[in-house]
Order: structure tokens, then sequence, then C-alpha cells
């Protein structure tokens, strides 16, 4: 049996673990772009038929958690835990989807890096034998994420081209042990990392050494180098980042330049008015839930790497003129040929 730790960051899980099922519900925008046919459930307004974009959001939390349970062939009833988290303070998405769930949850919180942190915590409460099975779900949208962290969108405040665009959206998998669907195999935990970037408009940047840091790690603690897998992504760079990103890991000896792209960028078309890409935690969830998972399940990729990015900053640190410091987390997931 290979031991449970590579290295002081990364877990290497040591049952069959699976991602049994996976869903996601997404807005008009994520539903207009390059990915439409990978998607669950796909809105045509911001308020997906409710009272509020707070209520749309849990909407789709609901959407992609029932969804996922249902496509892995199990009853609510049978879900141990549900991990999940969101943008909003005291992750409100998350509690009021769990209570309508009647599943027992614990909430967390790793801003954009939520969709693999939930991921990472799940598949180690399987592997060790606390839970049969889990759901790890996250949710951002769009319209709440700006009323929070920066202004109403009735404003009409002006961003820089930098700025990028939070997906609103939702996706949730179910771990289990054996089972079919792709094996997750191991989890690097990221580092906070503060550069000092004080620009809340400029995550990208901000959470490039995070990710940096997280991948390099996951390099040395596996003894694996970007060839290894078929695909790695991060989860919400965006344009401005993923160039940096890049030049970063080269100058680390990493050429991720064959097999590397961002969840933020992969989302949307290159014409759709969302500055430099995709930003929230639905970002990396959205892609990572769909479009990976089904190329996984398809054998079309055999191994792949997501590193979801997070900047940790919130609406009071940024008024008390603070610095935001950032956080990735990494999964690697490997097709299974089922016989």
């Amino acid at each position: 049996m290979n031991e449970p730790r590579c290295g002081r960051q990364t877990w290497q899980f040591q049952q069959d673990i699976r991602l049994l099922g996976s869903a996601v519900a997404v807005g008009p925008l994520e539903g207009d772009g390059p990915l439409a046919a990978e998607f669950d459930h796909i809105h045509d307004n911001m308020y997906a038929g409710q009272k509020s974009w707070e209520k749309a959001e849990r909407h789709l939390m609901c959407q992609a958690v029932e969804t996922a349970i249902e496509k892995s062939n199990l009853l609510q009833s049978e879900i141990d835990i549900v991990l999940a988290g969101d943008l909003l303070n005291q992750t409100i998405s998350s509690n009021f989807t769990a209570s309508k769930l009647n599943i027992p949850l614990l909430g967390m919180f790793g801003a954009c890096s939520t969709s693999m942190e939930t991921l990472s915590v799940g598949a180690a409460l399987v592997d060790a034998g606390y839970a049969h099975y889990v759901v790890a779900a996250c949710s951002s949208h769009n319209c709440t994420a700006e009323k929070q962290f920066r202004y109403p969108t009735a404003y009409g405040g002006q961003k820089p081209e930098y700025a990028q665009w939070t997906v609103t959206g939702a996706g949730a998998g179910v771990v289990g042990k054996d089972g079919s669907g792709p094996r997750i195999t191991h989890a690097t935990i990221g580092k906070v990392v503060d550069m000092g970037i004080k620009d809340p408009f400029d995550m990208g940047t901000a959470m490039v050494p995070a990710a940096v840091d997280t991948m390099s790690t996951h390099f040395r603690d596996t003894g694996r180098v970007p060839h290894d897998y078929d695909l790695i992504v991060t989860g919400d760079l965006g344009k401005i980042g993923y160039a940096i990103f890049k030049d970063e890991m080269k100058e680390l000896a990493y050429d991720m330049s064959p097999v590397y792209n961002d969840c933020g960028l992969m989302i949307y078309r290159p014409d759709q008015a969302v500055f430099s890409g995709g930003s929230g935690c639905a970002s990396s969830a959205v892609v990572t839930y769909s479009y990976i998972m089904n190329q996984l399940r398809a054998g079309t990729l055999t191994r792949v790497l997501v590193c979801a990015t997070g900047a940790l900053f919130s609406p009071v640190s940024y008024q008390q003129g603070e610095s935001i410091p950032c956080i990735a987390h990494a999964v690697a997931f490997e097709a299974v040929k089922e016989e």
C-alpha cells in the first residue's frame, strides 16, 4: 500500500475513490458559451425563476446537488454529508441548500478554490471510512458577488479590462468508494500566499503566486511533471493570470504550454463581454463537473489535474486597505476503463 502522504502537502488516497456522478447548473451567459452542451441545467435569466439573486444562487446549488445524486444512482438519504461553500457572507447559499436537502453539512470557504477544497476533504473522509458517500458542492452568482464585493450592478460601475466576470452557476460531485466514474488519486492542499496586491479587480495577478506554489508543490511531492497529465487547468486566473502563471512555471523549469488551460477562459467565448475571463467558485466547478468529467468518462482524457484558485479577501478587509491573500488546492483525476 502506498503512503497516504507525498511530502508535506499532498494526500495520496489509499482506496479506490471515485467521483460517482456530477452535475452543474448555470446562468444565461454561461449557457451561451462554448461548453453549453455539457451542462445539466441552463437558466435563461439571472433570477432562475426566483425572487432574488441570492435565492437564484441557492436554487442553482440545489439543482446541481440533486442532479449529481440522481446521476450517481443514489438516494438523498444515502448521502452521509454535504461539503459546500460559496462567496456570500456566512456561506448562506450552502446553508439554505443543506437545509432543504436535510443532509448533514460542513460549510467550507476557500473563495474560488472551494470546488477542490470540498472535493479534497470529501475524498479524504471516504478514504478514511468516515463516510460512504459525500457530496462536494459550491456556487457563485455574478450579481450576488458584485453586490457584496464591489458595487451593485444597478450602479453601472466601470471596470478595467483586467477585471474578471464572476460565473453564475453551481457544481456538485458525489464521492464514493469503488463504483464507477473517474478516480480521485491525489489532493495537494495549498498554503496562503500574500504578495501584497490590493486591487480587488486584479484577482488573476493576485492568485498566480498561490497557483504556482501549489502546482510546483504537487509536482515535487508526486514526482510528476506537466506532461504526465493530458490536461491541467487552473480555476480562474483569466487572461492576465494565465499568461503570468505560464511564465512563472517556466522559470521553475515546468513547461505548461502543451497541456495547460484556465477554466475562466474555457467557459466563455472570446467574443463574450467578460473582460479578462471568468472567476468565482463556479468557474472551476462548472468546467470540472461537466466537461472534464465527461471527457474522463469517455476516455478522451486519461489524467487531469485541476488547481482551483481563490482570493481570500472580504469587503471589510478591502475597505480597511488590506492586501489580498490567496490560496490554491489541486486534485488529480484518472479515467478508469470499465470492464
